[in-house]
Parts: C-alpha cells; structure tokens; sequence
C-alpha cells in the first residue's frame, strides 16, 4: 500500500559568515545623536548669523541709539559727614541719612508710551498706562506715602517737564523712599546727608551751618558758616566709588537700579568743643532777657575758665535758628565777641591798674590827689560825678572809676611802658581762637600817639576789643598773670575713634603772680558797698554773689555818632572773675547802647551777677571762706 507524503515546514538555516541587515546592540543610537547634534549646531551658528545681521545691518541704528542714551559712569561717593558736640558729648550738629527722589522724565514717556502700545497691538486684558498715566500715579504714590511732604500738583508738574533728569523731593526719609521706589522703580533714590542741630539756636553763630550743594563734586555737605565751614576739611570724609549708568550727557541722571561695584565712604572727624551745651543755653537766654529789659541794641557774652582759657559760653542775644539758617541775617551768622570790636571804656583801666603795680608806682593805699578835671589838647576829661580835689587811695581810683586819676597814674607809667602792657595783654592781634573772621581789634601805632592818644587809651577810648580779647585780658590776671590764648575746640576725634586732644596754647606772662593777685583784691572794692557810706561804694555793687568774693571791672563809653563822640549812646561792659579768692571763671559783657536804667543806672553788673549765680550752682564751686574786706577808697 502507498503512503501518502506530509509537506513540513521548511526551516531557514543561517549561513555562517554571511553578515546581517540589522547593526550589533546600541551603534544605530549613537549615529543618530552624533546627526542630531551636527544638525542642531548648524542651526545655531545659522540663527547666530541672522542675529548679528540683524544687530549690525537690520537693527544697527536702534541699537546705537539706544547705546547713545545711556553710559556707565564712574561716581565719587562721599564719606559721611563727623559731627560736633559740647565738652560733655551732648550732640550739637550731626548727619543723618536721607534720600533725595528723583526721575527721569524723558525716559518714563519712551518706555511707558511704547509698553502701552505694545499692550494694544497684543490685545492685552488690562490696558498698560503710558507715559502720562504713569506719572499721574506715581505722583498720587508719592503724596499717598509723603503727606504734606510734597504737592501732588508740584510733584506732576516736575514730572511733565521736558528734561532727562530732576529731583522730585529732595530729602526723603528712608522707609519711605523705599516704599515708593519698590512700587516704582524707574523712581531712583540717591543717598543724602542732612545736618541736624537739636540745638536750634544753640551757639548757632559759633557752630554755623552746612548745607547741600549739587555743584560740589561729588555732591556733598559743604559747611557754609561758623565751625563747619572753618573746619571743613576735618570734618569731612573721604570718598567712596561706585559705577552706575547714567543718562548720556547727563552724569547726574543715574539710572534708577544700575548701582554697582560699591566702595564703601570713610566717614569725617568729630569735633568736641569746650562749650558747656547747658551753660551756654542759660547765658544766651540771660543775655537775651536782659538786652531786652535793658532797651539795648544787642549784647554778647563770653565765660572762659580761668586755668585754660577754654571758652565754656559765647553768646550773643539774637542767635539765628540752625534748622531754619535761610532766614538768618549776615550779622547773626557773626560771632560778635570775636567779630566786632568797640571801644570798651572803663574795662581797660585794667592795664593802668597793672602796670602802675607792676613798676611800684603805686600800692592799693596809695593816695593820689585827683582834681575834677583834666585839660588836653581840644578836649577835657572829667570824672563821671562832680567833685573838686579828692584824696583818692588808688583801690578808690579803680572803684570809683576815676578817669581822672587813672590818667595821673598812667603819666607816671609812661607812653612806652603802657604800649608794652597793652601787647603783653593781648590787645590789636587776634586772639586765634579758632572761628572765622575774628577781629584783632585796634591799637594806634606807637609811633603815632600824640598827647590827646594817650589821654584816651589808659580810659578805654581811642582803641578797641572784641569781648573775648576782654575777657581774655581779665583771664590773665585771674591767672596769676598769665594769658593764655583762648580756644574753642577742646580735641578731634577721629574715623578710628581716637581722641587726639587740640594743643593748648603757651601762655605768655602779662605780670607777676603778686601784681595779679594785688590787683585782683584791689578789683574787689568795685562790688563793694556799705550802707549810709557812698564813699566806700563802687560802681558795680549789682554784681555781688552773696558768699562768694566777687571782683570785677565796670564801663562805659561813648559811641562815635556823625564823627563825634555821642552824649547818649555808649558801649555799657562788665568784666569779672567769680571767685575772686580762687578764680574758676571770668565773666566777659558788653551792651550797645541800653537806653533803660535800673537802680545802679546803664549796668551790666546785675548780668553778670546772674550769671555768676549760675555758675556756682552748675559747677557747685564752693563759697569763699570769708567775705571781701571794706577797702577804703576816698580819704577824707
């Protein structure tokens, strides 16, 4: 029997050494990715290509206008300013931070105006404000933030102005300048510094002002007046950098944000002066009410301490207002005790007084035999009561401030003997005290005195002083007869907190230590008074301080009025020395011309007792051991 044949399915049988149509394991990825990544850097050296077409041949005028527009600058940033204080620390003028806000007009319309147009041309849900719209809301900002600051008004004004740059509020403090730059920030803020004076018109003509000023470079506090102006350079810092981009042709206009690569400022000196911040309030306040009360034109003061001449009080009774300078006159910029001299009258007797003991011409008993009158060449000097011949001690002559008598005294002295002690005091040079124009006052050139020169000067007319040269000539002798020069800034401090003290000034020697302490004692018969006795009064017994020893000088003389010397207006001084057993301070006064009298007439001696009380109080200077002895004056 046939068997019938099953057709199997054929199996494919692989040739060895035949190779297949597929690549061994992964070779087909990495040729890919090496295709891929040719084909990609060919297209971004080719979009490379199109965009610097377009920069240097499509684009080219935009992109050099707009490089045209703005400019990195390099700006000096400058140190802050050091401040001043009284003796005791107490602030009298310091910076603070603060911004000044400003814009560039200009450039809010062209970015503002063409996002607005951007935003149309897209479709945009909320319309973006343009140009004007922006500054209507920045201004609303910033009265929203600043309050009665700013004038919304003013601040819109400023800017639609057709200017690149402008300052919107010049003095912003920082919270708030921040607040308003982080909702706008095309707003820039530019650091500032604004001087304080807590003080008001503390020592204003002493300490002056500074002030900003933009055309400083870099912009900066400049001192204007008084010791931050005299000491500028010392109390400002040094500079810092820093690089912004700014507004072409405008180095002002920075670029709200650009700030960068920043070096920090060094920051000034610190100035520490001698003058009592509490002391020189109640003398200026004294001094006021009194010039006030008296009817007098104005009035100064000077308290200087006996030992170092540090001058602790300068006062003048109208000081101008530091927070408020723009409104200050010139003259109440000037400090007038070293500024304005005048002719001091019977204050100067001093000099007589001390050269006559000096050169043992006379004692304090002394008596002189002193007429009514004297007669020189076209005038007469009289005493300032009527009397016939007086047998005068010559303490009396002091006292009772006899001109005719300190005229005897002063012959005897001698023309050439008297200009000597008139140097040695001090008096026609400047005293260097350290303030801006200061006076050195007058004294006619040796050379040119002639009889009538010198019956002037030995009763104080015919030269003139400042007060502080005044005051310095009783400082001399409170000193034991030595006059040491006066100053007012006691040391500087430095960046790097060191003190470094100012250098006292070498004292010259005016008399001896028993010549000073004679006329000292002698000094003290002009406060004195014995009730039912007026020959044993003198002329400033208003200046007396209950347990205290008091000596002191009084004056008077007449202003220059058409050429001629005035019957009714006078310079009215005191000087004195509190206490006189053992000086701690001396008391320098002057009055222009006080047209009200009190008990003891036309008087600075009720000032100075006023001051003099606050002094013992203050410095709690302990009372003298024993009262004045009643020196005998007129014998009879």
């Amino acid at each position: 029997m046939q068997r019938s044949r099953t057709s199997r399915p054929v199996r494919s049988r692989s040739v060895r050494g035949a190779r297949s149509s597929r690549p061994p394991g992964g070779m087909g990825n990495h040729r890919t990715r090496t295709v891929v990544g040719r084909l990609m850097l060919v297209v971004m050296l080719v979009a490379a290509a199109v965009k610097l077409v377009e920069v240097q041949i499509v684009n080219a005028a935009e992109f050099s206008a707009a490089s045209s527009r703005q400019r990195s600058t390099p700006q000096e940033l400058p140190g802050p300013r050091g401040s001043i204080t009284d003796r005791n620390s107490a602030l009298l003028a310091f910076s603070s931070q603060v911004r000044a806000l400003y814009a560039l007009p200009q450039r809010i319309n062209q970015e503002w105006d063409k996002l607005a147009e951007e935003g149309k041309a897209k479709g945009a849900k909320e319309p973006v404000p343009n140009g004007e719209e922006r500054k209507r809301l920045i201004a609303a900002k910033m009265k929203q933030v600043l309050g009665d600051q700013v004038d919304e008004k003013d601040l819109l004004d400023k800017l639609r102005r057709e200017v690149k740059y402008v300052v919107l509020v010049p003095s912003v403090e920082p919270g708030k300048a921040r607040e308003i730059t982080k909702a706008f920030p095309e707003i820039g803020a530019e650091s500032r510094e604004e001087r304080q004076y807590p003080g008001g018109t503390l020592a204003a003509d002493v300490i002056g002002y500074a002030n900003w000023r933009t055309e400083d470079k870099p912009g900066r506090l400049a001192g204007l007046e008084g010791l931050e102006s005299y000491r500028n350079q010392l109390l400002t810092g040094k500079n810092g950098k820093r690089i912004v981009d700014t507004v072409a042709n405008n180095e002002d206009a920075v670029i709200p944000g650009s700030e960068r690569e920043q070096i920090p400022p060094t920051p000034g000196s610190d100035l520490e002066l001698t003058v009592d911040a509490d002391l020189q309030y109640r003398v200026q306040q004294l001094l006021s009410d009194y010039v006030r009360r008296a009817g007098a034109r104005n009035g100064t003061a000077v308290v200087m301490d006996v030992k170092t001449a540090e001058v602790y009080a300068l006062a003048d009774d109208k000081p101008y207002d530091l927070k408020n300078f723009t409104s200050a006159t010139k003259e109440q910029m000037n400090p007038f005790a070293v500024t304005s001299p005048f002719e001091p009258g019977s204050v100067n007797k001093i000099v007589t007084a001390a050269a006559g003991i000096e050169y043992g011409l006379v004692t304090p008993t002394t008596v002189l035999n002193v007429p009514g009158s004297l007669n020189y060449p076209g005038y007469t000097v009289s005493d300032a009561w009527d009397h016939g011949l007086e047998k005068m001690t010559f303490t009396g002559v002091l006292a009772k401030s006899s001109n005719v008598g300190t005229l005897l005294t002063a012959k005897e002295i001698g023309e050439d003997r008297y200009a000597d002690m008139l140097a040695k005091f001090g008096l026609g040079k400047k005293t260097g005290i350290g303030l801006p124009g200061e006076s050195a006052g007058t004294v006619p050139p040796r050379s040119q005195w002639s009889q009538s020169t010198f019956g002037n000067l030995p009763i104080g007319q015919g030269l003139n002083m400042t007060v502080l040269q005044m005051a310095g000539m009783y400082q001399a002798i409170a000193n034991d007869g030595v006059r040491i020069p006066p100053r007012i800034v006691r040391a500087e401090i430095g960046p790097d907190k060191q003190r470094r003290e100012e250098k006292r000034p070498d004292g010259v020697r005016v008399v001896s230590p028993e010549t000073a302490k004679t006329v000292r004692d002698m000094m003290r018969a002009v406060v004195q008074q014995v009730p039912g006795k007026p020959d044993l009064r003198g002329t400033g017994p208003a200046a007396a301080l209950e347990g205290y020893q008091i000596s002191g000088k009084t004056g008077t003389a007449q202003q220059v009025e058409n050429g001629r010397y005035s019957n009714t207006k006078h310079w009215i001084t005191f000087a004195g020395m509190v206490p006189a057993d053992n000086p701690r301070f001396v008391v320098g006064l002057m009055l222009d011309a006080p047209t009200e009298g009190g008990p003891d007439g036309k008087s600075a001696a009720p000032l100075f007792h006023e001051i003099a009380s606050y002094l013992v109080q203050r410095y709690r200077i302990p009372v003298s051991p024993e009262p004045s002895p009643i020196q005998n004056l007129i014998v009879r």
